[in-house]
């Protein structure tokens, strides 16, 4: 059966059987390619303005995010020693525990634009705008401009991406990188070419300088698919790929070596790690330690499964599912589709390999998190919106141009039906938010897939009402949520998107009603505090630990929601003292009173380090509010052995630490917990307050390690 030659937004332009003649440059940046409607251009590029616009409101109302990677950023600014090796603190005592790919661009901007969160934050929403153009540039390579404008919309209006692309957790350089892994892998597939193949081996490289392993997820995806694909002798792609194999360990390896090779004594520790090695961060807490639940070093490792169950449903959960499942299903009927499409096409055709990339990436990320033991949260699932957003535009414009075939309307009607369908349900788990919305979805919907189902019988007119109502229908329930977390500040360490949702997780790292840390409607309108500090409680917002609570608190932290996991609860830290009991300071940072801030700031140059504090929450809030080195005692947990304690003594012999804040604490501070497998943290903070003098600054408590007692 032939096409109908229906026009509508998604049906393709043949190319000019010649190439038009040279342009200027800024012409044919304006025009795009000569075949496209003259519109096409300009549109793209108006979606890139407005992405980066939508992304940068409203952006300083998160203050410093996570105070963690700010402070280490703030740290890369002053030191190129921290800047290289990723460390917290410019006196350089420990570092992040990941590598430092994702600090950079931030570190730079700090350098630029000075302290402030806009310079952190904004590197970010720039990879936004670039993940967004990798995305639009590998669609159209089979697709027309309507198809690529759809995955644009679809990315950007992704609550979980609205809410990482403007925040400074790793995971948005992981998405770019992960992104343009698979777009040079396409490309590569075109021609056979090794150029292409070999820039995704580099971007997998470089985002593995960001996230460790995880970059290395969609790895057998991209090597199977060109190995299968690729339009050359076997010997060849196989060649190939080894080639780029070698390239991604160069691009990621050249840093790790440079670690491991460098004197332990003369660079900082490597936090996360119990032996102060980065392999053994990578492969440990970092690494199967993700996928067996048994991270050496974390609150809650070694429990199994202590972040929630696991099972192929895990992406749709009620603590999940609003941040990215709202077009998964679509994308995977889509996808079926799309192959069915292709079954008898060539080995080598492009338009299936581009969805088996796609597709192969989406299918094994969701396999991976779906079933995982180790730390997981939310958030990491940003990195499925890259694969998901060009799924549904490609799929879309490829039912719709093969729509004269009896199949592909039930296909198009049953996506755009269970997307309704799905739409409704994630609504109706947010009570009280916007209850007409998840009706509009439904009805709408379900009108919008019936118009699908019956296409080729409409006229053109309401044949493209029937695509616009479906668009319209299928991103109005995560545009909402996108829109929602664009309206409010998010800090500390672990963050969510859109509203609160009944059975949900323990957190959104977002104000309360009616204001609160991070640009709180009452707080200064930079979303900072006075004089460059953060926000106070920076770093605070809503706790999510493991089921059953963390050590020592038997699960305290509210009763339990879906999975077995403790449900939202807001809890502000107190100053000085992180949020107390077995959380101490391990995911939310202390407030800094002007008080202690004074304290701090005087005579500050003469120390390597103003202060020391255990956990790295904590010691990233003091910093950030004076500007000075305050070493992490424990790094991010508490629980790694940095310092020892007669290295600790040495540095205080020797004048290099002026206070130790008392109370702040991770899972190895006084309160017991984790803790380390030597007791480092405790023993620092015992010896500490046996042997010197206790300074009350507002309501925090310090020890002058310059005033021995007696």
């Amino acid at each position: 059966m032939t096409t109908p030659t229906l026009a509508g937004p998604l049906a393709g332009t043949p190319a000019p059987a010649h190439r038009a003649p040279e342009r200027s440059l800024v012409r044919r940046l304006w025009r795009g390619r000569p075949e496209d409607p003259r519109w096409a251009r300009p549109a793209f590029l108006g979606a890139l303005l407005v992405l980066g616009a939508l992304y940068t409101w409203n952006l300083t109302a998160s203050g410093y995010a996570n105070s963690f990677y700010s402070a280490a950023v703030q740290a890369g600014s002053r030191s190129w020693k921290a800047f290289f090796f990723g460390s917290l603190d410019a006196g350089n005592a420990i570092t992040v525990d990941k590598p430092p790919g994702a600090l950079w661009p931030m570190a730079l901007s700090v350098r630029l634009l000075g302290l402030n969160s806009f310079a952190v934050l904004f590197p970010q929403v720039l990879m936004a705008v670039a993940t967004a153009g990798v995305l639009y540039a590998s669609v159209r390579r089979r697709f027309p401009a309507p198809a690529g404008l759809l995955t644009v919309a679809v990315f950007a209006l992704t609550p979980v991406a609205a809410l990482m692309f403007r925040f400074n957790n790793p995971d948005a350089a992981l998405a770019l990188l992960m992104a343009t892994a698979v777009y040079c892998a396409q490309r590569a597939l075109e021609k056979a070419g090794t150029k292409w193949l070999l820039l995704a081996g580099a971007a997998v490289g470089l985002a593995f300088l960001v996230k460790t392993l995880q970059a290395f997820l969609i790895l057998p995806v991209l090597a199977l698919v060109h190995v299968a694909l690729a339009p050359a002798p076997l010997r060849k792609r196989v060649g190939q790929v080894l080639l780029a194999g070698l390239v991604t360990v160069v691009a990621g390896g050249w840093w790790v070596a440079v670690v491991e090779l460098w004197p332990a004594s003369a660079r900082p520790y490597i936090g996360g790690s119990q032996n102060n090695s980065f392999l053994e961060l990578t492969f440990g807490y970092n690494g199967l330690g993700r996928i067996n639940g048994e991270e050496t070093g974390s609150v809650g490792g070694g429990q199994g499964g202590g972040w929630g169950e696991t099972g192929w449903d895990r992406m749709f959960g009620s603590d999940i599912g609003g941040q990215i499942s709202w077009l998964i299903p679509a994308a995977l009927i889509l996808l079926a589709a799309a192959l069915l499409a292709t079954r008898r096409a060539p080995r080598t055709d492009g338009t299936r390999a581009a969805f088996l990339l796609w597709g192969g990436s989406l299918l094994i990320t969701v396999v991976i998190f779906s079933f995982m033991q180790g730390i997981f949260h939310e958030y990491y699932t940003v990195a499925l919106a890259p694969y998901v957003a060009p799924l549904v535009g490609m799929g879309a414009a490829l039912l719709w141009r093969e729509r004269g075939r009896a199949w592909a309307p039930p296909a198009l009607a049953a996506a755009m039906t269970v997307t309704a369908a799905w739409g409704y349900v994630l609504l109706d788990r947010a009570s009280g938010y916007h209850p007409w919305l998840r009706w509009a979805v439904l009805v709408g919907g379900l009108t919008a897939a019936l118009g699908l189902l019956f296409v080729n019988r409409l006229g053109r007119r309401l044949a493209l009402g029937a695509v616009a109502l479906s668009c319209a229908t299928g991103l109005a329930g995560p545009a909402a949520y996108s829109l929602t977390t664009l309206g409010e500040g998010h800090t500390g360490s672990i963050v969510t998107a859109g509203p609160a949702v009944a059975g949900g997780g323990m957190g959104g790292g977002r104000p309360g009603a009616g204001g609160g840390p991070g640009g709180a409607p009452d707080g200064p309108p930079d979303g900072q505090g006075q004089q460059g500090q953060p926000p106070a409680g920076q770093g605070g917002g809503t706790v999510r630990p493991p089921a059953g609570g963390f050590p020592g608190q038997n699960g305290q932290n509210g009763q339990n929601g879906q999975n077995g996991r403790p449900s939202r609860q807001n809890q502000p830290p107190g100053e000085g003292g992180g949020m107390g009991g077995g959380m101490g300071g391990l995911l939310a940072g202390a407030a800094v009173s002007d008080e202690a801030r004074e304290l701090l700031e005087a005579d500050a140059g003469d120390y390597t380090w103003a202060a020391a504090a255990v956990g790295s929450q904590n010691a990233a809030s003091y910093q950030l509010a004076t500007g000075e080195p305050v070493m992490a005692i424990g790094g991010f947990n508490g629980t790694d052995p940095s310092p020892t304690l007669a290295r600790f003594r040495q540095y205080v012999a020797e004048g290099r630490v002026h206070w130790f804040i008392a109370g702040a604490g991770g899972g190895a501070g006084r309160g017991g917990g984790a803790g380390a497998a030597d007791g480092t943290s405790a023993r620092i903070s015992a010896w500490v307050e046996e042997n010197f003098t206790e300074v009350t600054a507002g309501s925090a408590t310090f020890y002058d390690l310059t005033r021995p007692k007696g």
